[in-house]
């Protein structure tokens, strides 16, 4: 039975019963994912070896980098898109689970309302990681941070931050992202009403 159940994870995963939700699945695992895994490493993956400090000591500069950076940017949106993807692979494995068909998630009122709770929990999240993201990186990426070192006899350190205006580009790239990943599970629920009071044919 094992095999089943992982079968119908599958996909229930890749194939959520709205169409919307269909359209999320594939910007969010195809578009978003690219960017992040491709241009993401492009952008931030060699920003601490060309971080660089006055002066240009390697404790003032990994001093100053982990305060410019107390979590890099990558592990930060890797964290976020796995921990808005556990509501509905927690709601899809219960349906593997209790054996419900896709079809009829949106015919039962119970099953409905609960992928909702999971729709609703994704936008939570995302919100969440959005003003997460605005405490940690802002929205604009300066050419030069003034690191405190007080710690390090000096009071203050110049840094030249490396590719400031790409980084920019792609903040305001994953800022959109969260924004249209939002617009689309509230369309989402809005088709799941719209199916459950006729106004839209089930699939």
């Amino acid at each position: 039975m094992a095999p089943n159940y992982l079968r119908s994870f599958s996909e229930g995963c890749l194939r959520p019963p709205t169409v919307i939700g269909q359209f999320h699945t594939l910007f969010f695992g195809s578009v978003r994912m690219f960017f992040l895994g491709v241009l993401g490493f492009a952008v931030y993956g060699n920003e601490a070896l060309h971080f660089s400090c006055d002066p240009d000591k390697r404790e003032v500069n990994l001093f100053c980098y982990n305060q410019f950076r107390p979590i890099t940017p990558q592990v930060f949106w890797a964290l976020q898109l796995v921990i808005v993807l556990v509501p509905g692979a927690f709601f899809h494995l219960y349906a593997a689970c209790k054996s419900i068909k896709q079809e009829d998630i949106l015919q039962k009122s119970f099953y409905s309302g609960f992928y909702i709770c999971s729709v609703f929990l994704r936008i939570i999240l995302e919100a969440v990681a959005f003003w997460l993201q605005i405490q940690l990186f802002g929205v604009k990426v300066n050419a030069v941070y003034m690191c405190d070192v007080g710690a390090l006899e000096k009071k203050f350190s110049r840094c030249m931050v490396p590719e400031h205006f790409e980084k920019t580009i792609f903040l305001i790239a994953m800022y959109t992202f969260t924004v249209i990943t939002v617009v689309l599970c509230v369309a989402e629920i809005f088709e799941i009403s719209c199916r459950r009071l006729g106004f839209l044919k089930n699939q």
